[in-house]
């Protein structure tokens, strides 16, 4: 894992960061990341520096020893720092490009959803032309997978 920087935030835009790695990258499989993030797991990448470039975080306290972090405008999670860490765990999803921190630990496996392991099995999706038709007409607010000066745009203030 090399010394790198990335960034990532929230979906709507109104928090940005940077963070330097290397990064330490595991999926949890607690219940309590399944209920925070709202999925079956929760990629959490540990980075040695965060910089909050846009925004603050809202923190919610989920437990006598960690708080986790989202944005208070579009309910992105974005961390999790337990009262005694020194790093904070960064939501993998929440990078901008995610596939820059692919995991390499899996932990709290007691918790792990029955059918996790059978996930690449489930069918996927064909229809093509119904992709491409909401694809066509989705309208979306998200902010782009990078820096911007402003967010939103002034046309979609």
């Amino acid at each position: 894992m090399s010394e790198t920087v990335l960034a990532g935030g929230c979906q709507c835009g109104a928090v940005r960061f940077r963070a330097s790695g290397p990064f330490k990258v595991a999926v949890c499989h607690c219940r309590m990341c399944q209920k925070a993030f709202g999925n079956y797991f929760a990629p959490l990448v540990t980075a040695k520096d965060v910089e909050w470039t846009r925004g603050t975080p809202a923190l919610f306290r989920s437990s006598n020893l960690a708080r986790r972090g989202f944005c208070a405008s579009c309910g992105t999670p974005l961390f999790y720092l337990g009262d005694d860490d020194e790093a904070c765990e960064l939501a993998g999803g929440a990078f901008d490009r995610p596939e820059a921190v692919p995991p390499t630990l899996q932990i709290n496996l007691k918790d792990r959803v029955a059918f996790f392991d059978t996930l690449p099995e489930v069918p996927h999706h064909k229809n093509v032309e119904k992709e491409a038709a909401f694809k066509a007409t989705v309208a979306t607010h998200q902010h782009p997978d990078h820096d911007t000066d402003v967010w939103p745009p002034p046309s979609k203030a």
